[in-house]
């Protein structure tokens, strides 16, 4: 069956964005089935760099159609503006770009609340993007959501907003937050649905057809599975399941139709926001790699926190999906350190434990197993075969393949498309 799936195997920001590029010049179809503008992929062509939090990755490529899928959350300002760049870079997005009318919106209150919710935590706050995606979320298992669907009967939409403004508002009072201005939000809203309004299409039947007729599909996962609704160190989690089981309920399409999953390994460890971060570095060491990574939250700007590669939760991100293959990414930053580490398990009063016997609280106190390689001085960003690479980097790779046991597929050592060492 030729559908395939890339899903980051850490705490996101594992470089999901150039993989879905790059593989998708063979799909017929690229799927976004989840999350919201909360997730910012990155691609780049030549000199340019393009940054999406909605759009699939995937869609400069000429055969290549995008869709939005059901389960994703849309902010329609965030898509609208990259509808522009896009436009601007010559693509047509007609018959190009679908909108699953299930998906729910993102709204002006959303944004507010998440904002309030934050605020009112104080050194308790989660670490959110503050962009709206959970209380939509929370709307939507709430039954109090509005879908792209309302969007066609503007008279019907006008009222579900006005009355789900108003209890929101009251909210909003509540935490000392100015509430939204109502009228000045529908009258944005409607210029904002004559745009969408083109690319709105049923994606299940397009998706379902698309199998039938052995159509090539690739499913984009929008964060790290470390960030999943229910397998993630809750509540420093994000809104949405990240697992592979994320397609069913986000495209309808089933899981068996799924015939690969390509995990997503950053080189070291990163995230933006708070929770445990077993790995996690502080000083110079760390601030060097956030430097040469870039490693800064695409959506946020935030700096993003760094540590050594957790195999021990890799290990367990892989199971859970169900891992055919995994792409290692950013190996390139590593190179001009003397000694490098790898969290091998994790030990907690004494005793071994996994990831899966362990909690938030729990998390934040383990001590990591490591295993100490030693590094690489060469600048690896222009080898493209694996037995070019420095021999302590092959030894790196080779440790991360057996101790998965799961097959690499290839090493990213740049941010452009064809910067791949082949295994």
């Amino acid at each position: 069956m030729p559908a395939n799936s890339v899903i980051g195997l850490q705490w996101g920001d594992e470089g999901k964005g150039k993989i879905v590029d790059l593989l998708a010049r063979n799909a017929d179809y690229v799927v976004r089935y989840h999350g919201g503008n909360n997730a910012g992929h990155t691609v780049v062509l030549g000199n340019k760099r393009f940054f999406f939090r909605l759009t699939p990755s995937g869609i400069f490529h000429k055969k290549t159609k995008a869709i939005i899928a059901n389960g994703v959350v849309l902010d329609p300002e965030v898509l609208i503006t990259e509808m522009d760049i896009l436009k601007k870079e010559g693509l047509n997005l007609k018959n190009k770009l679908f909108i699953s009318p299930r998906c729910h919106l993102i709204l002006p209150y959303h944004k507010e609340l998440d904002i309030a919710y934050e605020n009112a935590r104080g050194k308790n706050k989660l670490g959110t993007t503050r962009r709206g995606i959970g209380p939509a979320y929370s709307d939507k298992v709430s039954y109090n959501g509005i879908r792209v669907y309302d969007l066609l009967d503007w008279n019907s939409f006008t009222v579900l907003f006005r009355f789900q403004a108003k209890i929101k508002n009251k909210i909003l009072k509540t935490f000392g937050v100015k509430p939204i201005n109502i009228d000045s939000a529908l009258t944005l809203l409607k210029k904002q649905r004559t745009r969408l309004l083109p690319f709105i299409k049923d994606s299940f039947e397009i998706l379902n057809d698309a199998v039938s007729k052995k159509k090539n599909i690739l499913f984009e996962g929008a964060h790290g599975i470390m960030l999943d609704l229910d397998w993630s160190p809750y509540p420093f989690a994000t809104a949405s399941n990240t697992v592979i089981g994320g397609i069913n309920t986000g495209s309808g399409l089933p899981v068996k139709s799924i015939d690969s999953v390509i995990g997503i390994v950053k080189a070291f460890t990163s995230r933006v926001g708070e929770g445990p971060l077993p790995t996690e570095l502080h000083g110079r060491l760390a601030d060097a790699i956030r430097e040469r990574g870039a490693e800064y939250g695409t959506t946020t700007g935030r700096p993003r926190r760094i540590g050594w590669l957790d195999l021990e939760s890799v290990r367990f991100s892989c199971k859970i999906n169900n891992v055919a293959e995994i792409v290692i990414t950013k190996l390139d930053i590593l190179s001009g350190l003397l000694e490098l580490k790898i969290c091998t398990g994790y030990m907690l009063n004494g005793k071994f434990v996994h990831y899966a016997d362990c909690g938030y609280k729990e998390l934040a106190k383990v001590k990591p197993v490591y295993r100490t390689f030693p590094g690489w001085i060469e600048d690896i960003s222009e080898i493209r075969k694996f037995s070019s690479l420095p021999k302590e980097c092959r030894n790196y790779l080779n440790f991360i393949k057996k101790f998965l046991g799961v097959k690499i597929k290839f090493v990213s050592v740049g941010a452009e498309r064809n910067a791949n060492v082949k295994m």
